[in-house]
């Protein structure tokens, strides 16, 4: 504990590190975030960041062509760090103007993402028209989840990052996943705007989870499954990341026959069953509880049912072996 707290205090002990972790404690940023508030070069800036991830102080997510760093998740390294980024000064001069430059970039890279959705907003809205209002939905998944709190929730494919700000208030920590940049800059920036630094978001595919085994007590994998070619695997996969009791929360549609959406939308899937999902919850090793149908004020059929399906893993760990390593 003495050495890892002697490493600490000596990558910190430099105005750039430090002002550099004062940064990343309201969130993550990439270098040209970084560069941009502290007004350094790129090769200094990449230096310090390097320095700090040595130390066990940060931690870095490639995202394609792109690196964000973030706070350490280890709660060693965080009950040094705050107490020293809480101490410093509020009227300090530079802290106040790296706070004021972060706001300057923060509002560029959210008015970048307003702009991709504006341009893509009638998709979504078109789909919302489809099923019972969002407000319902997301009411169904609070209950179906359970009060928590939660020690640490995994969102897979979290588009915007809606899910993510839902149950911020109910989490410890949170790590939502998509395969699109273009919706991880929307969540970025919405996540931003709340406040969220206590949450993340990463590149990754639902079928190759980049995170640690047994180490999610809420796993929700929300409108995701019919994109998909290999829904088994992905619900699969989702098990194993859930710690012993854990509860994994799938919400999708129900079958249903608006093929525009195979179109339009890219669905693979045109719902899925109860029978299916129970089935692939029960080969993932998970115990299903009752589903919950939330169907669609019009009758016309061109309407979709939103399917919530709640599943608990066993107390006991080592109980799941994913499809793909059989």
């Amino acid at each position: 504990m003495l050495s890892i707290r002697i490493n600490v205090l000596k990558a910190a002990a430099d105005e750039t590190r430090l002002r550099v972790l004062a940064l990343l404690a309201s969130g993550e940023r990439t270098v040209k975030d970084l560069t941009d508030i502290l007004g350094q070069s790129q090769p200094r800036i990449s230096r310090h960041l390097k320095l700090l991830a040595d130390a066990g102080l940060i931690e870095r997510a490639p995202e394609g062509a792109w690196v964000y760093y973030r706070l350490s998740d280890d709660e060693t390294i965080r009950a040094i760090v705050h107490p020293m980024l809480a101490g410093l000064p509020e009227n300090d001069l530079t802290i106040r103007r790296d706070r004021e430059q972060l706001e300057r970039v923060r509002q560029r890279n959210q008015d970048a993402a307003s702009a991709y959705f504006a341009e893509h907003a009638d998709r979504w809205d078109s789909l919302r028209n489809l099923h019972v209002p969002d407000t319902d939905i997301e009411s169904a998944i609070l209950d179906a989840a359970g009060p928590g709190p939660f020690h640490a929730l995994l969102d897979i494919g979290t588009g915007t990052g809606r899910m993510l700000e839902l149950f911020a208030d109910r989490v410890r920590r949170a790590t939502g996943i998509d395969m699109s940049p273009a919706m991880l800059a929307i969540a970025r920036s919405n996540l931003e705007r709340s406040g969220h630094s206590h949450i993340h978001v990463r590149l990754a595919d639902a079928n190759i989870l980049p995170v640690v085994r047994e180490s999610f007590d809420l796993v929700i994998i929300h409108q995701v499954l019919h994109y998909l070619d290999d829904p088994a695997r992905a619900i699969a996969q989702a098990a194993q990341t859930l710690s012993p009791g854990g509860r994994l929360l799938i919400v999708d549609f129900a079958p249903h026959k608006i093929e525009e959406l195979r179109q339009t939308h890219a669905h693979r899937r045109l719902g899925f069953s109860h029978r299916q999902i129970r089935q692939w919850l029960g080969e993932a090793g998970l115990s299903p509880e009752t589903p919950t149908d939330l169907p669609p004020t019009d009758d016309s059929g061109q309407a979709l049912t939103v399917s919530l399906f709640p599943a608990n893993a066993s107390p006991r760990s080592g109980r799941i072996v994913s499809r793909s390593e059989n």
